[in-house]
């Protein structure tokens, strides 16, 4: 067991795993657990009361955000940004709730970051009951993971603006990540949102208005974020297609300076190969003034191929 604390029945205290586990006076206990190391036993001890479906919903191996109320009490799953530095396969890392009136135990097997900051704002005296903890956690994690979605829209303004490098290659990468990033966000913020609508929604005791309040609130600064990931997500596939235009626009343009080159040389060449050819007959073949008059020639072909690509508009004026 990672944390007890009880609040609402004097200062907020620590309690051990023996006296969170039969505690019953006033305030609530909030009982947190965290890493995978004897989780079910831990949840088990810390609240031998909780309903089988509760439990198997605190130990899942794989969890969705979600809202189910249970007899007296709910559960409720939500995700925000893990601990830098820890590693987990998803962006979003989980923490599970089940939420009665004068007790509340959750699970987390990835450290999550805003757990110190809810525990500090316990600690403080700010959190009275369980809907004031649930509603922390809604508001820590929605704070936390606002600025980050921002950060993404920023990163496609820049690629925007730099649409004219010509290392297109570093954007298509920068764009790529981005998408990436969204796509990770989006599979959680939005199920996040549905969530605490749903627990805004339900008549419990321990759920006060003003819970209620910073609930919704939270729920929309999901649904905000949410869009703008969709967001996000189209402008990212716009900037993929339009910088792939780009680069099929260069590797065209460098095509046709290549043809243009090979077709101003392509008579030269029949000139040239012509009168190096080693036979008899050649005409002026030992005249001292042939030489500079065949170079002559040439060029003046070249320059007239030239400009009848010029003419043509062939060649970007």
């Amino acid at each position: 067991m990672s944390a007890a604390l009880v609040a609402g029945d004097g200062p907020v205290r620590p309690l051990s795993e023996e006296e969170a586990a039969a505690y019953s006076g006033a305030g609530f206990v909030w009982i947190h657990v965290e890493g995978q190391d004897g989780l079910a036993a831990a949840v088990h001890h810390g609240d031998e009361t909780i309903p089988d479906v509760a439990a198997s919903a605190l130990v899942a191996t794989e969890t969705r955000p979600r809202c189910d109320p249970v007899e007296q009490g709910a559960i409720i799953n939500l995700r925000g940004p893990g601990l830098e530095g820890v590693d987990q396969a998803d962006r979003l890392v989980s923490i599970r709730m089940w939420i009665r009136a004068h007790r509340v135990v959750s699970v987390s097997r990835h450290p999550m970051a805003v757990t110190a900051t809810v525990r500090a704002k316990m600690e403080a005296g700010h959190i009275h009951d369980s809907g004031d903890l649930v509603a922390a956690y809604a508001w820590a994690i929605s704070t936390q993971l606002d600025p980050e979605v921002a950060a993404l829209g920023d990163l496609l303004d820049d690629v925007e603006s730099d649409l004219e490098s010509t290392k297109l290659y570093r954007l298509r990468r920068t764009i790529t990540e981005v998408r990436s990033e969204a796509i990770s966000f989006r599979r959680f913020v939005a199920p996040d949102r549905d969530a605490l609508r749903t627990l805004a929604g339900l008549e419990f005791e321990w759920l006060a208005d003003d819970d209620r309040l910073h609930i919704v609130e939270a729920a929309d600064r999901f649904a905000r974020m949410a869009e703008e990931l969709e967001a996000v997500r189209e402008r990212a596939a716009l900037l993929h297609e339009q910088i792939t235009d780009l680069r099929a626009e260069q590797v065209d343009q460098r095509a046709l300076y290549i043809s243009i080159v090979a077709f101003i040389f392509l008579p030269l060449t029949f000139i040239t190969g012509l009168l190096g050819m080693n036979v008899e007959g050649i005409p002026y073949a030992h005249h001292p003034g042939a030489f500079w008059a065949i170079a002559a020639f040439c060029v003046v072909v070249g320059l007239a191929v030239f400009a009848w690509f010029y003419w043509r508009h062939w060649i970007n004026r």
